[in-house]
């Protein structure tokens, strides 16, 4: 009846020829005993001799429950892949069903590819089931080391976005994307959902979400797995999915591989008119095929199989004796030949081109093209002019998508003209195809109000190959923290794996910081994910501070071309001081830090105190503090320093960019006082220069102290303690420590300069704003 919604119906019946019916009902009766044996034993794997504790693994790790579904889905997209050359990744969001993974990786025989230890034989067989989830081994979850895959699912909610992110310009690439039940669950996963509605055919490829459903989590109902058919069809209905509901167990292999066609109809290289993208939602038992019930309780078809459904086989009796029965049931001499390997049956579901393999994909491994970054110099603007630094930068990733056409995105979950970067719409538009008018356009902009789908997609895109760009304000980057956590711990494992090629960075810009976001208030005031990335493994975190225009091309373009690095660039949408000019800026970037003479007492020869400043308005702050010195204590010899590379404070040998000892006083000086304006937290910065000798002792810093309003922009600087009038108070009180002609007068101008913060906070209260002349450009006559 017109309004009704249905799921798609397909005739299903005797749909696969009865050989390749019995070939994938094989394969999953391989994976599936092969993923049961990897959780239990740690002996006789092919049970040749009568099962006894011995066999079983001292520590029983993995997650049982998912696994049958997984090497179901895995054995249907081999089926396709062989029957017509389709390019395809596997997606899996149940990251904990690492047993099913990596048991039809073996019998594809993509391990051996990569590890020649997991060889297909007996030998092969017995370590990959032995060393499952032991030390040395393979881990419970899918991570880095596992051929084909872009995604561990550690955390939940993310697969859906990084499929998506995988298929943007691989216009030949399916992705087969697995989403749990209890993952669905997720906000993450929600909004993702969506993700299509950024696809266009014509230059991406198309992914085939399938929602598992199999009733439960670890110990309780999922939300989908209590929704009924007609619930779920007119849910996914509404999301613009072509829904297909597989749940007929005893025909479930002709209603998935039918089932799993329609995939083909998002591929017609044209425009998707809604509704039509298909998903496939797939209803199975929790831990299908294992153990029944045990103790009175169920199992098969209850959160008791989630992980380890036999947790004391090792003990007691009547769980060992299920156990047998359970592994005899999925009769292995039929499945694999007497040397060890699988039988010609399950192989000849199995792709021949080894190249067209879920574990040999290129997009996963090999599949890096490098960016082809401009001449940043080209975007400089002169010395001594003002410039929003990403107005400078908007140019660059101008000129950027020009030069790479297909393989650079920008993923921005706060809209690009309200982040300064709007110029890049002079070459491309925002790629939202949901809408008619921006339909079909291939813009290179996603633009969605989701800080996690942006940053899933960011991470398909990434491990697939190809390069991107994350800008958002700063107080909101922390709703993605453990997001790249994980994809940090990813990359870790990946340039620890020998055979996985580099990739691209992850690439982020805050541009809308806490010291200008005075008019949004307190909310909107958080550089918290500076610290987020202090915390990474050290080979791996790159955070940057550029002072200036100039100095923020060179760093972007810097990071675009960086691999296996997350680069986070901190700077200001509003227009600044351009202090260097474009050889100055290039120079200071490479050093990561270096003495501003411009600023400084005879070119900063012989300092009293040295001011540092790292960030684009407490740097400004700094220089201001140098000036306001420079006339109301002649005497003291100020030497100004700015950072840009945060790395390089780190004690030596801790990080990579860390200065030497040598070097650190040479730039720092060895024993005289320092204070330091930094724009994140202040605890971060005590972190990093933690371990130098003696330094502590002798340094003062201001930062970010969580305070903050709806104010003017200078009383962000006064509240925070990071204004010009507290920083020259703390050179005055160091100096006069050391230099004995500022001593007698240094009380008496902290006084005053105090007295001044105090008369500018009275005045902004008062009229609502600041002195007009108060960021202009600081002069030293």
């Amino acid at each position: 009846m017109p309004g009704q919604i249905y799921a798609v119906e397909l005739k299903t019946k005797d749909y696969l020829p009865q050989d390749e019916l019995r070939a994938i009902q094989l394969f999953r009766r391989a994976a599936n005993y092969m993923a049961a044996a990897m959780i239990f034993l740690k002996d006789n794997v092919l049970l040749e001799k009568e099962l006894s504790k011995d066999d079983i693994k001292y520590r029983l790790l993995g997650h049982w429950g998912t696994c049958p579904g997984l090497s179901m889905v895995y054995a249907h997209v081999n089926r396709i892949i062989r029957k017509t050359g389709l390019d395809s990744l596997y997606v899996v969001g149940p990251g904990h069903g690492a047993p099913a993974i990596l048991a039809c990786l073996w019998l594809e025989d993509s391990l051996s590819t990569y590890m020649p230890e997991y060889t297909q034989d007996r030998e092969g067989f017995a370590k990959l089931l032995t060393r499952f989830s032991v030390p040395g081994g393979f881990p419970s979850h899918v991570n880095a080391q596992v051929p084909g895959t872009i995604h561990e699912g550690g955390e939940l909610g993310y697969a859906l976005s990084v499929s998506f992110g995988a298929v943007m310009d691989n216009p030949d690439l399916v992705v087969t994307c697995v989403v749990g039940d209890g993952e669905a669950e997720t906000g993450p996963t929600a909004t993702s959902w969506h993700g299509h509605k950024y696809i266009d055919p014509a230059e991406s490829g198309a992914v085939l979400p399938i929602l598992h459903v199999n009733g439960f989590k670890i110990s309780e109902r999922t939300i989908f797995g209590c929704m009924d058919d007609k619930e779920i069809t007119e849910l996914f209905t509404g999301y613009g999915y072509q829904v297909r509901i597989v749940a007929d167990l005893a025909d479930i292999d002709n209603d998935l591989a039918a089932s799993m066609e329609i995939q083909q109809a998002a591929r017609s290289g044209q425009s998707i008119v809604k509704p039509r993208w298909p998903m496939i939602v797939l209803r199975t038992p929790k831990g299908w095929t294992g153990p029944k019930e045990m103790h009175g309780e169920l199992i098969e078809g209850s959160f008791h199989s989630h992980q380890v459904p036999l947790p004391n086989a090792k003990t007691d009796p009547e769980e060992l004796s299920s156990l047998k029965h359970w592994l005899l049931s999925y009769k292995a001499h039929e499945l694999f030949t007497k040397e060890g390997g699988p039988v010609k049956e399950i192989l000849s579901v199995v792709p021949t081109d080894p190249h067209k393999k879920l574990g040999q994909r290129k997009e996963a491994i090999n599949g890096y093209v490098p960016v082809k970054t401009p001449d940043w110099k080209q975007q400089a603007v002169g010395k001594g002019s003002q410039e929003s630094c990403m107005k400078a930068v908007g140019r660059f990733l101008r000129e950027t998508i020009k030069e790479n056409p297909h393989t650079f995105r920008i993923f921005s979950p706060d809209e690009l003209v309200s982040n300064k970067l709007d110029a890049v719409f002079d070459v491309t538009g925002r790629d939202f195809q949901w809408d008619i008018a921006s339909r079909g356009q291939g813009g290179r902009v996603i633009e969605i109000l989701s800080e996690h789908i942006c940053q899933g997609m960011l991470q398909g895109y990434t491990l697939t190959g190809r390069t991107g760009l994350f800008p958002s304000y700063e107080a909101f980057l922390g709703i993605i923290h453990t997001m790249m956590v994980q994809y940090a711990k990813f990359t870790k494992m990946a340039v620890e794996t020998k055979w996985r090629e580099p990739h691209g960075s992850l690439n982020y810009i805050e541009t809308s910081t806490w010291a200008r976001q005075e008019h949004n208030g307190f909310s909107h005031q958080n550089p918290s994910f500076i610290g987020a990335i202090l915390n990474l493994k050290p080979k791996l975190a790159r955070v940057y501070l550029p002072p200036d225009a100039n100095c923020f091309l060179s760093t972007v373009a810097h990071c675009l071309r960086a691999k296996n690095y997350v680069n986070l660039m901190v700077g200001s949408k509003q227009p600044t001081p351009v202090w260097l000019s474009p050889e100055e800026a290039d120079q200071h970037c490479i050093a990561g830090a270096s003495v501003w003479k411009f600023a400084s007492v005879d070119d900063g020869v012989n300092p009293d105190v040295v001011l540092v400043g790292i960030g684009v308005e407490v740097t400004f702050e700094v220089i201001a503090a140098a000036a306001l010195l420079r006339k109301h204590a002649p005497e003291l010899r100020v030497r100004v320093v700015n950072v840009t590379d945060l790395m390089i404070l780190a004690n030596t040998g801790f990080h990579p960019h860390a200065l030497s000892e040598e070097a650190f006083n040479t730039l720092f000086t060895a024993d005289k006082p320092i204070h330091f304006n930094y724009h994140g937290y202040p605890v971060e910065l005590k972190g990093l220069l933690f371990g130098r000798r003696g330094l502590l002792e002798r340094v003062t810093m201001e930062g970010y102290n969580e305070e903050g309003t709806t104010t003017s922009p200078f009383d962000m600087m006064i509240c925070n303690n990071t204004d010009r009038f507290s920083v020259a108070v703390h050179a005055l009180i160091a100096g006069a420590t050391v230099n004995h002609r500022v001593a007698p007068y240094s009380h008496a101008k902290s006084t005053y300069l105090d007295h001044l913060k105090q008369k500018e906070k009275c005045y902004i209260m008062k009229h609502g704003k600041d002195h007009d002349d108060m960021f202009d450009t600081p002069t030293f006559d």
